[in-house]
């Protein structure tokens, strides 16, 4: 019977250890399994990765390309733009006075330039009420780039960016009297601007007087959210008086 025991014990410390055996095999192939899982996950992943960046690329280039286009041309637009306000600048401007029809179309140039840097959504209102047959509009009697301070300060003191921000300008010519009315929503960075500039408007102002003496007016009206410029120059007795003092 002793022999017998024994025989059973060694028989289960058999089944046991082939059991054990087994287990760790079994443990072995789960965890080549998964490791072999997790590779392989890996190089889906991989190559789902590489599939969309496939993708993303030729749209990424052709962005690229777009805005390059896009500055390329703006930059063309500028430059053909900045080339006709140089051109005023250096010569028509060394005259004493220009004609009304030279300060104007050198105006709009500036305006488009400025226009480079808005936002698309941007309302700027650019209106010429000028006859062409208008007999004052062709003759010298305006002082070159009189037009540029009250347009520049415009575009330098806009809110540009809010919902309801505007700039509108208007040239005007009639019964010999030009108007030049430029408005715009101001911002709120105004004040802190104010403080640092004024000195084009005050040399604006000594330099209409000393030209235009009693026919000219420049007058100023604001509130909290507008400010208006509003120049005007009577041409026409301009005219008579540089003719009587000939």
């Amino acid at each position: 019977m002793e022999y017998l025991y024994l025989f059973i014990i060694f028989l289960l410390l058999v089944i046991v250890g082939i059991l054990l055996y087994f287990l760790l095999q079994y443990n072995k192939q789960r965890v080549a399994f998964e490791k072999e899982k997790d590779l392989f996950d890996t190089k889906i992943k991989y190559l789902q990765l590489e599939n969309l960046e496939s993708r993303l690329d030729p749209h990424l280039f052709k962005n690229i390309l777009n805005s390059i286009q896009s500055h390329a041309y703006q930059t063309y637009y500028a430059l053909d733009k900045m080339a006709g306000v140089l051109d005023y600048i250096l010569y028509d401007s060394q005259r004493k006075l220009v004609t009304l029809k030279e300060e104007h179309e050198f105006a709009l140039r500036l305006i488009d330039i400025n226009k480079i840097k808005l936002n698309p959504l941007f309302r700027l209102d650019v209106r010429s009420n000028i006859g062409e047959v208008e007999a004052l509009y062709a003759e010298d009697l305006v002082a070159p780039l009189i037009c540029v301070e009250l347009i520049e300060n415009a575009f330098k003191h806009a809110d540009l960016t809010g919902n309801d921000a505007f700039i509108t300008i208007l040239f005007k010519l009639k019964n010999g009297q030009f108007d030049l009315v430029v408005s715009n929503k101001k911002s709120s960075k105004g004040s802190l601007r104010k403080e640092r500039g004024g000195y084009g408007l005050s040399a604006l102002r000594e330099r209409l007087h000393l030209i235009y003496g009693p026919y000219y007016k420049l007058e100023k009206s604001e509130d909290e959210q507008v400010h208006s410029m509003h120049l005007k120059i009577n041409l026409y007795d301009f005219k008579a008086k540089m003719y009587t003092l000939r």
